[in-house]
């Protein structure tokens, strides 16, 4: 904490992306946040992005994360990567995976480390990614290896809806067939905690969705309800969990049906992204739970095809600030308690 305001490395992500745009307008809307940030960038990339989107950003080049502080009030704040970016905004070059991973890896460093108190990531290309060999589905897997866990949960969070996807970036056929009554537990469990230690929800209320239209309809539309399902929502409800379901994915979003939980739990990626990207698409924050770092980043992609216009929005990537700080503070103030792992 720098001053009572937490401390937020944000990562690159794709340099042909919105990321670097985005970044300097959260900068320039500083006086909204409560935390302090700096970039993990090349630091003429950014100068000439700015110049680009008639944008006036003073760059200030650092070295260590607790220099930002005293930057941030006149500069956006940056630790130089590496390499040098020569990528156009709207294109992207596979050469750049290295300073991507880089970012990514020495934000995450700094976590460990508690140099910082979360970081922030800034949307990734993962088919440029792909072609450099990157072995991860997404983001959330990828840290979830480097921070030390190698299993994580994903969580989208906005003003009106939070939700868990137990399986994540995978074929939806390959979702169903890889849900086990395991990973239910597991996502669950780790739900319950962070909304605890967290968001300060003490004894969360968690719905739980099926995977088949009408939650399989007794078993005429599918046996996933009945033979994994249920029987992980009883455990869960043994152990003392204030949690329903299953119940139909196409009736658990509508406002009265969210005013009865606090997080959904559902059995894949679109079934828990559509909901909340239809009720908040500019304010949702992916956050990443069940790892060692705070870790958040806004609910959105790389957004080529406006990249370098000037036209995208800072919106969610300033809730994922805002949010990283927010869940930072919350951590501390449980661990001091000694609530926290």
């Amino acid at each position: 904490m720098v001053a009572d305001r937490p401390l937020i490395a944000i990562t690159m992500g794709e340099p042909g992306g919105i990321g670097g745009e985005i970044s300097i307008q959260a900068w320039e809307r500083k006086r909204e946040l409560s935390s302090v940030f700096f970039l993990l960038d090349c630091p003429k990339r950014i100068q000439k992005l700015a110049a680009s989107i008639s944008k006036r950003c003073p760059v200030g080049i650092i070295s260590e994360p607790d220099q930002a502080a005293e930057v941030f009030k006149t500069a956006l704040p940056i630790i130089p990567l590496s390499y040098q970016i020569n990528t156009e905004p709207g294109t992207s070059n596979f050469s750049d995976a290295k300073a991507v991973l880089e970012s990514i890896d020495r934000a995450v460093m700094f976590a460990k480390a508690n140099k910082i108190d979360g970081m922030v990531t800034n949307p990734i290309q993962k088919e440029t990614l792909y072609q450099s060999g990157f072995a991860y589905p997404g983001h959330t897997e990828y840290l979830a290896e480097i921070a030390g866990t190698g299993r994580s949960v994903m969580m989208i969070a906005s003003q009106n809806l939070r939700v868990v996807s137990v399986t994540t970036h995978l074929p939806i056929r390959q979702a169903i067939k890889s849900l086990t009554m395991d990973e239910i537990l597991y996502s669950a469990r780790v739900t319950r905690e962070s909304l605890e230690n967290f968001f300060g929800i003490l004894n969360p209320r968690l719905a739980v969705s099926g995977a088949n239209p009408h939650a399989g309809e007794g078993g005429f539309l599918g046996h996933e309800e009945n033979q994994i399902i249920e029987p992980a929502v009883k455990i869960l409800q043994a152990e003392g969990m204030d949690i329903f379901g299953p119940i139909s994915a196409d009736s658990m979003f509508h406002e009265r049906a969210r005013n009865k939980y606090d997080a959904a739990i559902c059995m894949y990626h679109d079934q828990a992204l559509i909901p909340i990207k239809t009720l908040d698409f500019d304010a949702s924050v992916n956050i990443t739970l069940g790892i060692s770092i705070i870790r958040t980043s806004p609910d959105h992609g790389t957004a080529m095809d406006i990249a370098g216009k000037g036209n995208a929005k800072a919106d969610s990537l300033i809730e994922a600030i805002e949010l990283a700080g927010r869940v930072a503070i919350e951590k501390r103030k449980n661990s001091q308690r000694g609530k926290v792992r």
